[in-house]
Order: C-alpha cells, then sequence, then structure tokens
C-alpha cells in the first residue's frame, strides 16, 4: 500500500471494545475524513462522536517524535541500549521480579503478545499488567470460575434477538454507543422487546428501558442472588440443563435462599414490588441477554457480581443460545486482544493458565525460552505498591497513563518518581506519567499502527496504517523487539512485520489444542504479509483446516473448520487476499461443555454482604465514570474542538435534595475530597443522580485543568479475586469552593501558566476555551489577560465595573481576536459557543469588537446555547426553538437541524430537552 497515494483505507476505531470498522478517506493533498464502515459487521457503518471526529485527533501537535534520555534528545540506538542495560543489570543484582511492564488495552495484539513474551518467557516474571485490570479483571475472573475459560459466551447479535435486555452497571447509550443505536433499532422493529437498566444513577440509557432500577451502590449480588431464589421459588429453572451440564447447584441455591425479598430490598435500596415485577419479567422471558459493564466491574465485590449474573443465566439454560446469555462488553479497544496474549499478570498466552504447570511447560516449548514465569505476577494496584516500597526497580510503562487512571492516583505517582528507572512509551511528549519518565520512547498512533484488535463479541479486526510515521516513532511491537535482542534474545523476537507475529499468535492458539481450549485461531497459523493485509474481520474459534471446533464429545463434535475465502459484500471493495472461516458466528455453551475439567459449569454460592463505606466525615458515595464525548485522560479526544464543547471541564453530578444540604447550587465550583485528596469541579444539581451519591468523570488531568485528577480520591481497595479497583463506591464529602471571582475565556494560544485557583481548559475551534474561578477577586483583570493570551502586541479593549465586579477584556492582532476574558462574581452567563466563535471571525470594525467586549451576539446571530449534538454542532437554544415551531420527535428535531442523524449518541438527550419543553408548556 502507498502511504503517500490518495486512497480509502479499511481500519478500525481506537476507543471502545464495540470495535467499529471505520474507513479512512485520504486525499491527493493528505487530508483525512473518516466514516463507518457498512460492511463491518460490528457497526455496519455507525459510528458514535468520537468515531466520527477520529480525523480531529491525528494531527501532530503535542506528539512524542524522538527518544528522549533524562528530558534530552536522544538517536534510538542508545535509547535502546539504555534501556536493555539498565533492565539486565537490575535483574543480574535483584532477580526477574525486580522488573515490571505496565501496558494498554490501547496496544494492539501483536504489541501485546511480544510484551507477554519478552516479560513471562524471557525475563521469567510474571510481573506485565495492564490497564485492563481496571476494567475488565472481575469479567474474566468471573467467566474463569463458572465456565473453566475466559470465554464470551454470545455475539451482538444477541442483543437485536433477544426478548429482554438486561442492562447492568452499564450506560451503553454514551458508553458504547453503536450498541445502543443496535438495540434502539432492534426495539423500533420489534416494540414488545423490553429493557431494564439496574443502575444507581438515571443515565442517558435509561431512556430506551422500560424499568430502571435505582440500585444502591453495590448492591448487585443481592439483586441477582435474590433473583436465583426467586426463580428457584416459582419453577423458573431449567433442570435439565441444571443436571446434564452445570455442578454445583444446590449448594448456590440454598446460599441465595437464606435471603427473602425484604432482605434483598434492604440491601438493594429497591422496593419489594420493583423486585417482584424484574424477577417476574425474567422468569417468563426466554431470550434474556444480561450485559453488564463497569458498574459491576469496578468493585470490591465484581467477580461475585458476574457469578451472579451467569448463576441465573446457567439455571434457566439461557446461556449460549441466539438471543439469550450473560454479556460483558469490554472498556478499550484491545482488552480482549490482550486478555487472548496473556497480557494480564495472571495469565498465560492464548488462555492457558500460569497455575497449571503443563500449560506453562506447553507455553515455554513452544516459543523456546529459557524460562516460564512460574507464579502469578502483581497485578496492578499491587505493583505500584511494589514500585513505591522499592521491590520493582525498573518499570516500563506502555501506551498508559497511570498517574491519572489508576486508583490512589496521587500515591501512585509518588511511586513513579520515586522508581530508579522509569521507561514510558508514548505518543505524547507531554501527559502526567511521561512527565516522570527517565526514558520516553515515542510510539506509532492510531493511523500509523498495523495489526489486529478484538471486540467485546470476540471478533478479531484489523487496524490498518494510511499515515507515515511522523519524526522518529516506531512500533511497539518493533520497540519491544529491539529491546529483547538487546537483551540478548533475537532469535525469539526475530520479526519483520506484525503479520509474523500474528500468525506466531495464532499457531501457539492451536499448539496441543485439539479443542481442549476456546481460544484457537490456528487457521492463521500460516498467514502471509498479503493475506495479513487483507485480512477481513472474523470471529473466533476459527482453528485449523480439519481440526475439531469442538474436543471429542462435544454434541458437535464432528464439525471441522474449512478456510475460506471471504464472501459477501466485502468482497472486492476489501483488499485481495482476505481469508476468514466462512460459517455462522459461534456462541459457546448451548449444550454444554465447558472449559473446566469435567465439562461442566460451576455455579457459584454467594452470600450478599452489604458494605457501609460512608462515615460523618465522608457522607457520600463518590461514582465514577467516564462521559459521552471523551475518552480515558483524553490524550487523543482532547485534540478535537467537537468533542470539547459538549462538556468541557470536570464536573459533579449531585441530588438537589443533597446540594441543598451542603449549601451548593447549581454550576457552582466545589470541593470533592476523601482521605487521599481533593479535586475542584463544576457542580451539575440533577435529580438523575442518586442522593446519597456524587457522580464524576474520570477524564480530566493536570493537563486539562487545575484540580481535575478524580483517580487521587479513589482508594486502592480491590476485589481479592480479579484485584480489579473498586471505582464506583469511594466514601466522599462535597463542599462549596467560595469564590471571589469566576471567569470564561477565549483564547488563540494554549495557556501555559493560569494564576487561577480554578481553571479547565478545551480545544475550541480556532484556539482554546477556559473556564476560571478565583478565591478572591483583588486581581490586576488587564494584566492576568495579557498573560493569559501571550500577545504582547494586541490593541486591548476593555470594561470594568469594579462594583459590580464585572470585566470584559478582549485583545486583537491586527483584525482577528486573540483572546477575550469576561470575569463576573457569580458563573460567567456569557454564551461559549459564541465566544469561541469569535476566533475564527474577522473583526474590523470597532462595533464588531464593542460586541465582544459587551459579550453578546447581535439579534442576527443567535445564541446556539450548549452543545447537545456534537456531530452537526446544533446547541441546546436551537433544538427548544425548534420544539417551538412544532418539532415534536427526534425524528423531525433530524429532519430539521439534522441532530441525532449521524451517531445518535444525541438522541436521548435530545428526547430529554423535548419532554421538559412539554412539560414547560403544560404549566
Amino acid at each position: 500500500m502507498e502511504i503517500d497515494a490518495a486512497r480509502e483505507v479499511r481500519t478500525t476505531c481506537p476507543y471502545c471494545g464495540v470495535g467499529c470498522g471505520v474507513l479512512a478517506k485520504i486525499t491527493a493533498d493528505g487530508q483525512v475524513s473518516v466514516r463507518g464502515d457498512p460492511d463491518h459487521p460490528a457497526n455496519f457503518g455507525r459510528l458514535c462522536s468520537k468515531g466520527s471526529a477520529l480525523a480531529e485527533t491525528i494531527d501532530l501537535d503535542g506528539r512524542l517524535l524522538h527518544p528522549q534520555i533524562h528530558d534530552r534528545p536522544a538517536g534510538w540506538n542508545e535509547a535502546l541500549d539504555v534501556v536493555a542495560s539498565t533492565f539486565q543489570h537490575t535483574i543480574a543484582e535483584h532477580g526477574p521480579d525486580a522488573v515490571a511492564f505496565y501496558v494498554s488495552g490501547q496496544l494492539l495484539t501483536e504489541d501485546y503478545y511480544l510484551a507477554n513474551k519478552l516479560m513471562k518467557g524471557f525475563i521469567g516474571s510474571a510481573n506485565i499488567d495492564t490497564n485492563s485490570r481496571l476494567c475488565m479483571a472481575s469479567s474474566v475472573a468471573g467467566h474463569r470460575r463458572a465456565f473453566g475459560s475466559d470465554t464470551v459466551p454470545g455475539t451482538y447479535e444477541d442483543l437485536e434477538l433477544a426478548d429482554l435486555i438486561v442492562l447492568v452497571g452499564s450506560n451503553l447509550a454514551w458508553c458504547h454507543p453503536v450498541l445502543y443505536q443496535r438495540i434502539a433499532a432492534a426495539r423500533e422493529k420489534r416494540p414488545e422487546m423490553k429493557i431494564v437498566l439496574v443502575d444507581p444513577r438515571r443515565t442517558m440509557t435509561s431512556d430506551i428501558a422500560d424499568m430502571h432500577l435505582a440500585i444502591a451502590p453495590d448492591g448487585d449480588v443481592a439483586l441477582f442472588t435474590g433473583l436465583l431464589a426467586w426463580l428457584g421459588q416459582h419453577n423458573a429453572l431449567d433442570r435439565a440443563y441444571i443436571t446434564a451440564h452445570t455442578a454445583g447447584f444446590g449448594q448456590a441455591l440454598f446460599a441465595a435462599s437464606t435471603l427473602d425479598l425484604a432482605g434483598v430490598a434492604a440491601a438493594t435500596g429497591l422496593s419489594e414490588d420493583e423486585l417482584s415485577r424484574f424477577y417476574s419479567l425474567f422468569a417468563r422471558t426466554e431470550k434474556t441477554v444480561t450485559v453488564y459493564s463497569q458498574g459491576v466491574n469496578q468493585s470490591s465485590q465484581g467477580t461475585d457480581k458476574v457469578n451472579a449474573i451467569i448463576n441465573c443465566h446457567l439455571a434457566t439454560g439461557r446461556i449460549g443460545k441466539a438471543g439469550a446469555g450473560p454479556f460483558s462488553v469490554t472498556g478499550q479497544p484491545n482488552a480482549m486482544g490482550g486478555r487472548e496474549v496473556g497480557g494480564m499478570a495472571n495469565m498465560l498466552a492464548a488462555h492457558m493458565e500460569i497455575e497449571n504447570p503443563g500449560h506453562r511447560e506447553r507455553v515455554q516449548r513452544f516459543w523456546k525460552a529459557p524460562a516460564i514465569a512460574g507464579e502469578p505476577g502483581l497485578k496492578a494496584v499491587e505493583m505500584f505498591k511494589a514500585v513505591a516500597d522499592g521491590r520493582i526497580k525498573a518499570l516500563w510503562i506502555m501506551a498508559t497513563n497511570p498517574v491519572d487512571s489508576m486508583p490512589d492516583a496521587g500515591a501512585v505517582e509518588a511511586s513513579i518518581k520515586a522508581c530508579p528507572f522509569v521507561v514510558v512509551s508514548d505518543v505524547l511528549a507531554e501527559t502526567d506519567t511521561v512527565r516522570h519518565a527517565h526514558v520516553r520512547l515515542p510510539a506509532t498512533a492510531w493511523g500509523e499502527k498495523d495489526g489486529t484488535v478484538t471486540n467485546s463479541e470476540r471478533r478479531i479486526s484489523r487496524q490498518r496504517p494510511f499515515l507515515a510515521a511522523p519524526g522518529e516513532a516506531r512500533p511497539d511491537w518493533w520497540i519491544i523487539a529491539e529491546v529483547a535482542r538487546r537483551m540478548g534474545f533475537g532469535e525469539a523476537f526475530a520479526h519483520k512485520s506484525p503479520a509474523g507475529i500474528f500468525a506466531e499468535h495464532a499457531a501457539l492458539s492451536g499448539f496441543e489444542n485439539d479443542g481442549e481450549r476456546d481460544f484457537d485461531i490456528s487457521a492463521y497459523a500460516a498467514i502471509d504479509v498479503e493475506d495479513y493485509e487483507g485480512l477481513a474481520p472474523f470471529h473466533w474459534p476459527a482453528p485449523s483446516p480439519g481440526t475439531p471446533l469442538w474436543p471429542a464429545g462435544h454434541p458437535e463434535g464432528g464439525a471441522q473448520a474449512q478456510l475460506q475465502s471471504e464472501g459477501g459484500a466485502q468482497a472486492g471493495t476489501r483488499p485481495e487476499g482476505a481469508t476468514s472461516i466462512e460459517r455462522q458466528p459461534t456462541r459457546f455453551f448451548a449444550d454444554g461443555n465447558f472449559y473446566t475439567p469435567d465439562r461442566k459449569a460451576r455455579f457459584i454460592a454467594l452470600r450478599p454482604t452489604v458494605e457501609t463505606r460512608i462515615t460523618a466525615a465522608f457522607p457520600l458515595v463518590l461514582n465514577t465514570g467516564r462521559i459521552r464525548d471523551h475518552w480515558h485522560t483524553m490524550t487523543r479526544t482532547g485534540k478535537s474542538p467537537r468533542l470539547s464543547q459538549h462538556i468541557a471541564e470536570p464536573f459533579v453530578e449531585i441530588h438537589p435534595e443533597d446540594a441543598q444540604r451542603h449549601g451548593i447550587g447549581d454550576a457552582d465550583i466545589a470541593r470533592v475530597s476523601t482521605p487521599r485528596g481533593e479535586v475542584l469541579v463544576r457542580v451539575l444539581v440533577t435529580t438523575r443522580q442518586r442522593p446519597g451519591s456524587l457522580f464524576a468523570p474520570m477524564h480530566w488531568t493536570d493537563q486539562f485543568a487545575a484540580r481535575g485528577r478524580l483517580d487521587t480520591l479513589t482508594a486502592s481497595l480491590a476485589d481479592p479475586v480479579s484485584g480489579q479497583p473498586a471505582l464506583k463506591h469511594v466514601a466522599a464529602r462535597i463542599e462549596k469552593f467560595t469564590a471571589g471571582a469566576f471567569g470564561f475565556a477565549v483564547t488563540r494560544k494554549r495557556p501555559v501558566t493560569m494564576a487561577a485557583d480554578y481553571w479547565a481548559t478545551a480545544r475550541c475551534r480556532g484556539g482554546w476555551r477556559v473556564e476560571l474561578a478565583f478565591a478572591n477577586d483583588d486581581i490586576d483583570w488587564t494584566a492576568f489577560a495579557g498573560s493569559l493570551f501571550d500577545a504582547a502586541d494586541a490593541e486591548m479593549l476593555a470594561y470594568h465595573d469594579r462594583e459590580a465586579g464585572q470585566h470584559r477584556i478582549a485583545a486583537f492582532q491586527g483584525e482577528h481576536l486573540a483572546g477575550a476574558l469576561f470575569i463576573a462574581p457569580g458563573p460567567v452567563a456569557v454564551s461559549r459557543g459564541w465566544a469561541a466563535e469569535q476566533l475564527g471571525e474577522v473583526h474590523a470594525s470597532q462595533r464588531e469588537r464593542l460586541r465582544i467586549v459587551a459579550g453578546r451576539a447581535g439579534a442576527e446571530r443567535p445564541d446556539a446555547g450548549a452543545t447537545v449534538c456534537s456531530c452537526f454542532n446544533i446547541g441546546v437554544n436551537q433544538i427548544t426553538a425548534a420544539v417551538a415551531a412544532g418539532c415534536n420527535s427526534v425524528e423531525a428535531i433530524g429532519a430539521t437541524l439534522k441532530a441525532g442523524t449521524n451517531c445518535g449518541s444525541c438522541r436521548s438527550e435530545i428526547r430529554t430537552i423535548i419532554q421538559a419543553c412539554r412539560v414547560q408548556a403544560a404549566e
């Protein structure tokens, strides 16, 4: 493929675990645009707001383009030699467990595979863990306890075939929007489909729900254990399936039966009527899919929550069948691929078990490795504690930002700062983690990377490059292989391309397997570069031709895989050479045959416990999570003006009753604190929030806000089985930050330093927007503005009303606005969208300039209001006006304004605005 030619390239989105296909179009002059791939079976052309804005995130602004050692530029040879020699010396002096890798679900499978191979098979330690520990570890542990393997039983198609979907701890509308839209589309075709949302918050996903169960924090084990008891009491069990394919049912049912409906109500905060209606609906609906995500996983009871859900599906035989099964949706684009290659500290490659001596011997023999890790390594929370206490002396962090994303992030940052040797491979020169690295290695980014990812339904897809690697950036797999070569392991890391790594990974998956392990893609063990380039998306398992799909004794044991060319719509439009297994997507466990020694699933006997973490000093429960248009720590989405307008600053949601109790109003700045630290965030008072609880997103870092690093508040408390941190149940308190002045600014240049107690920056078209708050107002605002705008030669216009506390300052360079600052004693009322637009306008006349100082658009430029639809930049005022003009449905709004017609992520918000307008009109 010619990187410099005009073309359209099929690739895969780098955000969540849905795994959407993307078509990246590159013109002859290098302009890039993206759209959904209509032929990709994960999304059929749909993209969410983040995927739709990918072309805005591929610039080189802020990129790390050259290796650095102790803040000075270095060549690749020198940097790689330093990394390899320091790791070697550390291992020689302190042993292999004195070094560690902390990797990421943002890595491609080929990167992940080599990192795991180097650490477990050649260094000889299992001290490699991943940020997937923070999102999917409890699901992995629950799968392994129940199934004997980390197997996702179903496929996305089940979401469209189900008669009942139970969404547990999943804000699908914002965090997996394309799946949400698939469900919404299926619901339109089959209005009889029922949807239940189990979530403490009334999220935007509740828009589609027939029933919202506003469960108490960590009430899920009680909810589903109570369901199991109900199923037993009401003769709603599949006893034939239980007898033939499971073990431990009696003990699980006995444990569940100790909790009556009143007990479940007390543990969940739900009424007995709500419970009875939900339990009855589940009991009578054969085609039921339970979708769960971080609200289940990110808990000190996460593994038990997963098994409580699986218990109910095993008890009813609703697993592995069309439209039925438990379904874990992954949070990262390659969290599944990392699980396949053994990228977690307690796993081996190809879904083999590190605790199993036979598996260890098999992997070591396949790799021809000098050693193999003999026991599980340190999981993420334990790993950084080991860095802090000096057990780990050399740490390599790849494609992740633990200083912001790990729990107790302040302590994690301190441990990294104190570590004798830290290497960071990243795409950006400045992140909160990169700043502490002794060696910085420039990695390729999305659009430059070449490899594979696996989505939530076990579908493997290609990420293909369409941009040349900038500067000296290199692929992660190449960096890992070069370090391994310098450590003396060159023969085992002599790969020339990601195709060779994928082929080795595929070969290992089938090595001495014969249907005994779930993960098998050995059909691709001999794939060459040409076929790899054209590899079409495929589900696993995909064993080599002639190999059983299932082990001996399975009802489908005679079925064999056949390698064929990809047919259908993709043939001819996809690069030639595409190959896949041509058959229906595989579901697991409809006829049993689990991956336990006796091939039976395990019920897990659970006795719910109620944890009370709040105290008099910290009386509220803090729940952390994500928002619609941002991702992780904003290293990618923070580049996009479009994505930064919907929510432009860190915030906390609080119920009106709690806000009144704590003397806090809407749009105030609040100090949220725990025993570990505090943040300053904007307040959003909303009835969507459960009384007694707070919600705040985890995205903001020191790069975008003064004190917004939310995970400095969370504790290192983790699930005892999975090691996954409890990020959604943290005792906290809230108090008003008494501001002497509030501010808002737009500026052409990104501010470097700001002497403000609270600030938050966000990209906008033409520059940056800044929210500000100050403890006092005794400030020279003109001097502050000059420092903020960094425009020494600018012409300044200013308005000052010191008595009222109102100050407005605008700076012009030629006919263009360099910056504008608005100061008020309360939250600034200036239209953010209008002010940001002025950075791109020509302001030739004095009248136009005075409008900016006045902070008002002319009558011919009505204020669009806060952004609702990021795809078409449609604001709340525009939608409200359209409703007033007669647009009384989401479809009518779409026809008039286009809002909600692209990715659909905003449709829930549009519907909420319409309903609010109706209520207002009725009043």
